[in-house]
């Protein structure tokens, strides 16, 4: 997920990246190094303790990664197009602070902006009563680091025991600064939950173009990505995504909109909706999974004959017997 970000980071000539890491931070900067892979250099940047995103970027700012304007880019959200006409925007407008929106259908699960006469006027953190359908995205421009240390200094946590980002922004509007915002018309995913993650996975599916470098002597239709490695043996009807390494078994269909990732075996039943993670193995017989994540080295195995469908979001590492 995180690679998304950075991708377009990079891609708007976003050179310096500061990543900010917690718990199980080491599985992260283990897995991206030094930025150098990226055409990037990267900055660790540790919170102890989860105390939100304002805080992360007071952290930033206090140990010197950024000495002028950014960009913050939550490592969680997919964008469609990436940011980089947004960062030409904030470069030749010059505003305080600009903030994306986008229109959604659940605003409360989101931090929310209410806009008079094409100005921001106030930010709610997922309010339990919405005043508007117009969420924030997870990227914010900020012009001058001290500013956004002063706002810091004038925060308290929230109910949440969080410092939150829209309070840091809501003090630049309460104290006269000019904070812009741009509405994005394509699509935009937060993976925060399970039903997202998997939403992302459809839109990005939808984009793939079909490739087959590994081996097929099953059947593949439609747009179907096969890495190198990778074995197919029975069925995948795109768009599907079939990782390196992985295997799919004579007796096994894969079905439109699933992600196998490396690694990964599927022995028998049918998949379809649905994000198998890497070094998984699943095993289910006649039956169908559907809608479903299924995490890291996990087994999912039937003993016996049954027809119907399931559903699992399961961690990594887990064990399911049915």
């Amino acid at each position: 997920m995180i690679e998304y970000p950075i991708g377009h980071l990079v891609e708007a000539g976003v050179r310096d990246v500061g990543v900010v890491v917690g718990y199980l931070g080491h599985l992260i900067t283990g897995y991206l190094g030094d930025g150098s892979r990226y055409g990037a250099r990267f900055t660790y940047i540790r919170q102890g303790e989860r105390l939100g995103i304002a805080h992360a970027i007071h952290l930033a700012v206090e140990e010197g990664f950024v000495d002028g304007p950014f960009v913050v880019y939550l490592g969680d959200n997919i964008l469609a197009g990436g940011v980089r006409g947004f960062l030409e925007r904030f470069l030749e407008e010059e505003p305080d602070v600009l903030i994306l929106l986008s229109r959604v259908r659940d605003p409360g699960r989101f931090g929310v902006a209410v806009v008079r006469d094409g100005r921001v006027v106030r930010l709610v953190e997922k309010p339990r009563e919405p005043p508007s359908n117009l969420a924030l995205i997870g990227v914010y421009f900020f012009r001058d680091p001290d500013l956004v240390e002063r706002a810091f200094t004038a925060l308290k946590p929230s109910w949440r025991g969080e410092y939150e980002v829209t309070d840091l922004i809501q003090w630049f509007i309460d104290n006269g600064y000019r904070v812009d915002y741009d509405v994005v018309n394509g699509w935009w995913k937060d993976v925060g939950t399970p039903e997202g993650l998997l939403e992302a996975i459809y839109l990005l599916l939808d984009e793939s173009k079909p490739r087959i470098d590994g081996e097929v002597a099953g059947e593949v239709v439609g747009r179907v990505i096969v890495e190198e490695g990778a074995v197919v043996e029975g069925r995948v009807y795109g768009p599907a995504y079939i990782g390196r390494g992985a295997r799919i078994g004579g007796e096994a269909a894969v079905e439109h909109y699933v992600s196998i990732e490396s690694g990964s075996r599927v022995l028998s039943g049918s998949i379809s909706r649905s994000l198998i993670m890497s070094d998984s193995v699943i095993d289910v017989k006649r039956l169908r999974l559907v809608d479903s994540v299924v995490g890291q080295g996990s087994i999912v195995r039937a003993s016996r004959e049954i027809h119907g469908e399931i559903r699992l979001a399961i961690s990594n590492y887990s064990r399911v017997e049915i």
